[in-house]
């Protein structure tokens, strides 16, 4: 994580700060980049930095408010024990293969799908889950990336802090 800022830093982005070991960075840009402008950047200065493939997904901090903000899964005692995760989508899936994903049945899982974030509600925890972020790029044919609830809000926290 410590090259990746590095690398970022070197490469325009201001107030590059990671969390944790799974590519969660927060960046300031001075150029008006969109979203997408700055996950294709993103994408070709991991790959040629690095050397592999990075699929990038894009949030402001506006984003991860809204994000949080529609979670349908807000019992206190769910969000603290780590039983709510917010699958967020790197597309929207086609509307057949959703009508498909919304007849199949997990027990002990139940989720909900607001604009692009599928909110997935864990009664046994996410270890235990049969609904993961692999199933859901299966079925959706979308790629999605998982965060847990205490992530988003640690997320949200770096991007409203200098």
């Amino acid at each position: 994580m410590a090259d990746l800022r590095s690398l970022l830093s070197n490469n325009g982005f201001k107030g590059v700060k990671t969390y944790i070991q799974s590519g969660n960075v927060i960046f300031e840009r001075d150029d008006d980049a969109s979203d997408s402008e700055s996950k294709a950047f993103l994408e070709v200065t991991i790959k040629t930095h690095f050397g592999f493939d990075v699929p990038v997904l894009v949030k402001s901090v506006s984003d991860l408010q809204i994000i949080i903000e529609n979670n349908p899964f807000s019992n206190k005692e769910d969000l603290e024990s780590n039983r709510i995760y917010f699958v967020m989508l790197f597309g929207l899936p086609e509307n057949g293969l959703l009508t498909s994903f919304k007849k199949e049945n997990y027990p002990n899982e139940s989720w909900e799908l607001v604009d692009d974030c599928l909110y997935l509600s864990c009664k046994n925890g996410y270890g235990n889950a049969k609904l993961n972020n692999n199933l859901v790029e299966r079925k959706l044919k979308v790629g999605a990336t998982t965060r847990n609830y205490r992530t988003l809000m640690k997320l949200l926290e770096m991007g409203t802090t200098n």
